[in-house]
This record gives C-alpha cells, structure tokens and sequence, in this order.
C-alpha cells in the first residue's frame, strides 16, 4: 500500500440539461479529517452525501470542497413576479381610466425590471441531475485521491533517506572509540589519578567505584538501543504504507527524546555532534511525516 500526502487539489466539470457546474477540491495537513463545504443556495441537500464519500476515501487532512451551479445562456430559466406585476398594473389602470395612456403591451411590462425573475438552478431536487453532479464529484475525489498519493510517493522517498540518515549516525555514535572498554577505562584511571592528586585523604577504591557508576550513566548503549528499535519500526511503517503519517510522528518524537538524551550523555566532542546533527535530521523528518496521511 502506498503512502498519500494531505496536500492535493483537484477540479472537475460537467454539463446536462441546460446547466452547467464545477466541482473544486483542495486538501491540505490536519490533525484529523476535517471536512469543509461551500454549496450554493438550494443544494444543501447534497452536503451529507459529500461528506460521507469524502470519509470514505480520506483518513486526514482538512479537505474544502465547492461546487458552482450555473444555467447555460439558451435555456435560462425564469419566473414571473406576479405581485410585482399586479402592483404596477394597478397604477397603470387609473391613467388608462382617465385616457392619459395607451393599454400596456405584454413585452413592454415583461421588460419592467422585476417582472421577470431568474429561477434558481435546481431549487427543488432533481435526482437525474444530482446523480451526475455527484458522479463528477466521484471523478473529483479520485483526481484528489492520485494527487495525493502522487506527493506521498515523492515524500516517502525523503523520509526514507532521513531514516537511513539517522541510522547511519546512530551507528557511527556506537562505533566511536570513546566507547570502547579500553576508552572507558584509562577515563576513569585518569578521572581517578587527578583526584588523589589533589587530595591524599580520598579512599582510591571508593573513587573507583563511584568513577564507575558515573561512567554506567554516562554510557549511551541503551539510547542508541531505542533509536535502533525506532529505526526499525519506522522502516517497516514505510514499507506497510497506507495511513502511517502519524504513527510516524510519534516514532520521531520518540528519537528526538533519544538523541536529546544521548548528547546530554556523551562525554567526547564528536559524540556530542553526531547528537546534534541526529536531532537536526529527527527535526527535518518531523517536518515531512506532518504531510503525510
């Protein structure tokens, strides 16, 4: 199963019965799916059908949906304002009454601004017409649906070279010197040595010990541990694909506590950059997997 980004746009179009309409769609990040319609005037009947097709085919993101309805020029369609008409009769009959004017002609009223009103396309439902609105509406999330999976495509490749990145660094932390059995102990000797130097009262046993059990905490072994174990899910949700953005939010998260944790640990320079450069890469990933589904 692929992965799909939350950003996408899509546009479709259709034609029937002397009416036109056009559907837009855009998608953009979102905590969860958030669904946002703007229909015209008499077409609220369609905002549950729109919603439920859109649930169906999305898992998150904020998804704005409009449609624009419009009468084609040679079949518009219009109603006559019968109160209107009678209101302007009726100054007209006294006028005629008393001869001051001629009977009004039938195209001379209809031209009255007022007279002629234009109907509102489809303000009763059509269910010929909805069924083909809706049909391009189906068109409509397919082509958003393919846009977004087309960006997911392209960023599962950059969070897959981020992951293989923080993998690499985490093993160049666990392959560094200063870690080695050797490293560890001539720190400690040295760690040792500088303090009964400066004091001849100090029990050099104690100071060993204590020297060991700071060296234990300071070891990073059970942080490169976890990144590794994060590595490894993080892999396995990219290959599984489908809507994995934000499991893989958390999983970020989660390195980002680790390499936190790891630099405040490291007692040699270049361990304490590769911490830095691993919460560097665990930053640019978090910033991807937000636009994944």
């Amino acid at each position: 199963m692929t992965l799909s980004s939350m950003t996408g746009f899509a546009s479709a179009r259709g034609e029937a019965d002397g009416v036109s309409w056009a559907w837009e769609a855009r998608s953009v990040n979102g905590r969860g799916l958030d669904v946002r319609l703007r229909l015209p005037p008499g077409w609220d009947r369609l905002d549950p059908v729109v919603r439920d097709r859109v649930s169906k085919r999305f898992k998150r993101g904020n998804v704005s949906i409009s449609l624009a309805v419009s009468q084609t020029e040679s079949v518009a369609r219009y109603t006559l304002n019968e109160s209107h008409l009678e209101a302007i009769l009726a100054l007209i009959r006294p006028l005629q009454a008393s001869g001051e004017v001629a009977p009004p002609s039938a195209d001379g009223l209809l031209a009255i601004k007022g007279v002629l009103e234009p109907v509102e396309v489809a303000s009763t439902s059509d269910e010929g017409l909805d069924e083909r609105i809706l049909g391009d509406l189906d068109r409509l999330l397919a082509m958003l649906e393919e846009n977004r999976r087309a960006e997911g495509t392209r960023l599962a490749g950059v969070v897959r070279a981020q992951v293989t990145a923080i993998s690499d660094l985490a093993k160049s932390a666990r392959a560094h010197p200063s870690r080695s059995t050797e490293a560890v102990r001539d720190r400690l000797a040295a760690q040792v040595t500088a303090l009964l130097d400066a004091s001849n009262s100090l029990d050099e046993a104690r100071l060993y010990q204590e020297a060991a059990l700071l060296a234990t905490r300071a070891d990073i072994a059970e942080e490169l541990d976890r990144l590794d174990g994060h590595v490894e899910a993080a892999a396995a949700l990219l290959s599984d694909g489908g809507a994995v953005g934000r499991r893989l939010d958390f999983l970020a998260q989660e390195c980002h506590r680790e390499a936190n944790t790891l630099t405040s640990k490291s007692v040699h320079r270049d361990v304490t950059a590769l911490g830095l450069e691993l919460k560097v890469v665990i930053d640019q990933l978090r910033e991807q997997v937000q636009n994944l589904e």
